[in-house]
């Protein structure tokens, strides 16, 4: 998940760097107080935000799923649990 948000905060980035350039070669600046240049700055403000919050979000599940996997390291138990070894001969028939 955390791959796809950086993917998608890339993209984001270079739409905003695209609109910001097609907007200034008329010779308008994007970061003039205008309400077109306003609109296009806040243009993928939300779809930005919602990607830093899921990047954080799956950062700390990552994270968190490390802490419990090293904290159970060696407790789980080796158990006979009735299963038997089933190799390709026994799932072929031969």
């Amino acid at each position: 998940m955390a791959v796809v948000c950086v993917a998608l905060l890339v993209i984001i980035f270079f739409l905003d760097t695209f609109n910001a350039t097609v907007y200034s070669v008329g010779g308008k600046n994007i970061q003039d107080a205008t309400d077109e240049a306003q609109d296009i700055r806040g243009l993928y403000a939300g779809a930005r935000v919602g990607g830093i919050i899921l990047l954080v979000v799956s950062l700390l599940a990552a994270v968190g799923g490390a802490v419990v996997m090293y904290l159970r390291r060696g407790t789980v138990e080796e158990g006979d649990d009735g299963d038997e070894d089933v190799d390709l001969e026994d799932l072929t028939g031969r």
